[in-house]
């Protein structure tokens, strides 16, 4: 079956999927082929439903359930150029999910609390910035616009370019590092490249058990926060859409269900 795959990583190449959805897509559709163990132009449309069932009755989560039926239409409608019948069903519903935010203050104790410099710049960075980890930890020396205040974001999710802040105390925090290091390309550096997400999500979450928050904190988290703390403080939504990178407004408009800027404003019967 090495060859269905090889011919399904070529086909994402070729279209420009990201390195981690062509991983995804590879994973996924080699669980299907291993599940049925023989030419995949022999399995029948009713035997992909029962496949797809069986993700449910084991309780899936249902965003594991649509990345798998959307892997599997890619593979025979772009790949094998076979049509099969049951990808014309409805998806399962995505789970509506609030964004996980902290406080600031919360955020502010795990700064203090990390004494090693390039794992507070991660942090401060993440938070001040609204960043992906994955954009965070390639971020460079001149991607830095230290005159406007600013942090260029190359080739993004996406692929896109833009712009977001760069917070006035982390500038300065930059300057004086750049100043005693010699910094030629990356800023998180790694063994061979730069730092890995995989170490990214370590230095988070061991700032938060220092800072004593008694729950599981991502980057991405943070990234939640900066964008909930902005719509707190009267920033148009449409300038916090930019700022993260999001295509459509929908998607930033998660955060309005988070913000507390409204629910301070209502007085509760008790009182």
């Amino acid at each position: 079956m090495q060859k269905y795959l090889d011919f399904l990583r070529r086909e994402l190449k070729l279209r420009g999927f990201s390195d981690k959805t062509i991983k995804t897509y590879v994973y996924q559709i080699s669980r299907f082929l291993d599940y049925f163990d023989r030419d995949p132009k022999t399995i029948t449309n009713e035997e992909i439903e029962d496949y797809i069932l069986e993700l449910i009755d084991k309780r899936y989560f249902n965003a594991t359930i649509r990345l798998s039926i959307a892997a599997i239409r890619f593979f025979y409608f772009d790949v094998l150029r076979h049509k099969v019948d049951f990808l014309i069903r409805g998806l399962p519903k995505r789970e509506k999910k609030l964004p996980k935010v902290l406080s600031k203050e919360d955020i502010l104790t795990m700064i203090n609390k990390t004494k090693n410099i390039k794992h507070r710049l991660l942090i401060k960075l993440l938070y001040s910035s609204g960043l992906r980890v994955s954009e965070a930890i390639k971020i460079k020396k001149q991607d830095f616009d230290f005159k406007r205040n600013l942090i260029r974001i190359e080739q993004g999710k996406g692929k896109k370019d833009r712009y977001t802040l760069l917070a006035k105390n982390l500038r300065n925090d930059l300057l004086r590092f750049f100043c005693k290091h010699n910094i030629k390309d990356y800023l998180f550096c790694g063994r061979k490249d730069h730092l890995t997400i995989k170490s990214a999500q370590k230095i988070v979450d061991n700032a938060a058990k220092k800072a004593r928050i008694n729950r599981k904190v991502t980057p991405h988290m943070l990234r939640h926060s900066f964008a909930t703390h902005l719509l707190e403080n009267g920033v148009d939504i449409r300038y916090i859409q930019h700022l993260l990178g999001h295509s459509n407004l929908q998607t930033t408009q998660i955060y309005t269900k988070v913000s507390n800027l409204d629910i301070l404003k209502i007085k509760s019967p008790l009182d």
